[in-house]
């Protein structure tokens, strides 16, 4: 039998493994939803990628190259670069009368408060220091997303990647579902704070074991012979297959633990939704890729949700009225919040600030985020913003779905899959929740963005050969 290892490339393997480092250890303090630990992370990111420039500089790292999905990536490049730009004009200082003609709400703010004297400088924002560390962590994003590109040069490396990340979403469910019942509480969350983060987080862990399960599958004919239903039963069990189909029900488990309404609701539809479109435009779809989807819906969804406890998950979807709900009246409020700043928007970060102001008698609780990020967005950074976001997320979208149609690599067409799913997931737990707000999951979703564009661009010599 060949043995199967993942030998790591013999070059710049330093700033690799120290990326991956980082991304698993983003979800561990809170999810990173914490300011010290948000400057851990950016400080991490930052070196990782000075690291890389000194070495491509230097021209001394075999694999440190302007690879193929990077070119390949440029209209999304190119659009981070404007969104980091606009973000960066949004809280410096531009002349008054600049700002009055973008963001007439936000002068007459200034000009009302008498923070700003006529012809004197001030900012689109609503709140410039929020807005500034927001810019901060947009650039760490945007990083991100590039030495992902950069750094998956090899399809050693992206197992690695892949691996260690399903990896941290197994101990995030098993230290989510071992402290539910070690202190009785009703829910696990794992190292977040939130449990719908948590199972957010588990959703995109979920979708690169499913992809990576994909890359494994083979088009050969099942065994009709016991003796080599025997040999491959052994097999199976004996390969990597097996154990991550094992982390895939262990990161369920934890997903329905959660009691995540929308959690659970993205990541079934999302996996419903991704294999059908896999099954719609993969040119190779085999019987065993038909077979795993099929099961991975019946066992995830019917077994282990059953045993696990998705009939509370039910109930409390049944449960929830919008009289109960104050999601619906923050919408109204962000809605209107938008229309006044249509433009540029209040200012990135700025919600906690200016929400209040739109915030009526029917609205108890003090919110942070507007828990619906496609509001969120759009209030802050007005249509701008939502549609440079639009873009980077609706072009990579595009890449993954070109790239399982085309690629005859496995691998490929598994972390397109990987790419499909978990942004399918993030996409519709965007309209309830804020988890692009929590540094772990939106490092992870740059990732997967990432992923679209390997999955296309990636260059293997020996594929696309005729047999």
């Amino acid at each position: 039998m060949k043995k199967h290892t993942l030998p790591l490339p013999d070059s710049g393997n330093g700033i690799f493994l120290s990326f991956i480092l980082l991304l698993v250890w983003a979800p561990i303090p809170l999810g990173s939803n914490r300011p010290w630990a948000w400057a851990i992370l950016e400080i991490g990111i930052f070196a990782v990628a000075i690291a890389w420039l000194w070495n491509y500089a230097r021209g001394h790292a075999t694999h440190t190259i302007i690879t193929p999905a990077f070119k390949k990536a440029w209209p999304v490049s190119l659009l981070l670069l404007i969104w980091l730009l606009f973000g960066l004009l949004q809280w410096m200082p531009l002349p008054l009368a600049w700002v009055r003609l973008v963001a007439p709400q936000a002068a007459e703010v200034y000009s009302a408060a008498a923070i700003v004297a006529p012809g004197h400088a001030a900012a689109i924002s609503m709140d410039p220091h929020a807005s500034q560390a927001y810019w901060m962590r947009s650039v760490a994003l945007a990083l991100t997303f590039w030495l992902s590109l950069l750094l998956l040069t090899h399809h050693v490396r992206i197992k690695w990647l892949a691996y260690a990340l399903i990896a941290s979403g197994v101990f995030q469910a098993v230290y989510g579902t071992l402290g539910m019942f070690a202190h009785g509480e009703e829910y696990a969350s794992g190292t977040f704070p939130n449990r719908n983060h948590f199972a957010n987080y588990l959703a995109l862990c979920v979708s690169l074991g499913i992809g990576m399960i994909i890359s494994q599958l083979s088009g050969e004919a099942i065994p009709t012979r016991w003796i080599r239903k025997l040999r491959e039963t052994i097999r199976l069990i004996l390969s990597t297959k097996a154990v991550v189909r094992l982390c895939l029900v262990i990161m369920v488990i934890g997903v329905v633990l959660s009691r995540s309404r929308m959690g659970n609701t993205a990541m079934f539809a999302s996996l419903l939704i991704a294999g059908l479109v896999a099954l719609t435009l993969s040119r190779h779809a085999t019987r065993s890729m038909i077979l795993l989807i099929a099961s991975l819906i019946i066992i995830d969804v019917f077994v282990v949700g059953t045993w696990f406890g998705i009939e509370r998950v039910k109930q409390r979807i049944e449960e929830t009225t919008l009289a109960k709900e104050d999601r619906p009246r923050v919408a109204e409020a962000t809605l209107q919040m938008a229309k006044e700043n249509l433009l540029t928007g209040t200012g990135a970060g700025s919600f906690y600030i200016v929400f209040p102001r739109y915030r009526n008698e029917t609205i108890a609780d003090l919110f942070e985020h507007a828990e619906n990020e496609y509001l969120q967005i759009t209030a802050e950074t007005g249509l701008i913003g939502l549609t440079l976001l639009g873009g980077v997320l609706s072009i990579s979208f595009g890449a993954a779905l070109m790239a399982h149609y085309r690629r005859r690599d496995r691998l490929m067409r598994g972390i397109s899959f990987a790419a499909i799913m978990g942004l399918t997931a993030t996409l519709i737990h965007a309209s309830v929740e804020f988890n692009l707000e929590i540094p772990a999951n939106a490092m992870l979703v740059m990732v997967l963005l990432a992923l679209c564009w390997i999955a296309l661009g990636f260059e293997n010599r020996r594929e696309d050969r005729p047999s």
